[in-house]
């Protein structure tokens, strides 16, 4: 079970983005079995929303996992200087592939928490979530 947020004593609220139906569902289950609250999205502009009607309700997400590309959406890259917009502290993983991208193997340099390898492995995704989370 991962750590509470400490502000509230309530589980994490994770926005996950990821542009294929099956990944959302499959890791919503996931990482609610896990005891996280899990929020699905399927492109950039999707999490930019979700993450700024979360901090107009008061209840702002603890971690974004974005997928760097979303064909014919907007993917990570795309997500990130918006969300930063709304929220400076923002803690967002970079999800891909393409694990030789410089997204990938940068995160930091471009404006990411850290980075999440696909395929996902649960053990290695709750790892990085629980890393941010700290």
């Amino acid at each position: 079970m991962p750590a509470p947020n400490p502000e509230n004593a309530t589980p994490p609220r994770v926005l996950f983005m990821d542009d294929e139906a099956a990944i959302r569902e499959v890791m919503g289950l996931v990482l609610r079995r896990r005891g996280f609250v899990v929020t699905m999205v399927a492109d950039g502009l999707e999490a930019v929303a979700a993450y700024g009607d979360a901090i107009a309700r008061g209840v702002p997400y603890d971690v974004v996992v974005l997928d760097l590309a979303v064909p014919g959406g907007a993917g990570a890259l795309e997500a990130i200087e918006p969300l930063r917009r709304l929220d400076p502290y923002v803690r967002a993983l970079v999800s891909s592939g393409h694990s030789r991208d410089p997204v990938m193997t940068s995160p930091a340099a471009h404006g990411f928490s850290g980075a999440v390898p696909k395929p996902y492995e649960i053990a290695g995704l709750v790892a990085a979530l629980e890393r941010v989370l700290r």
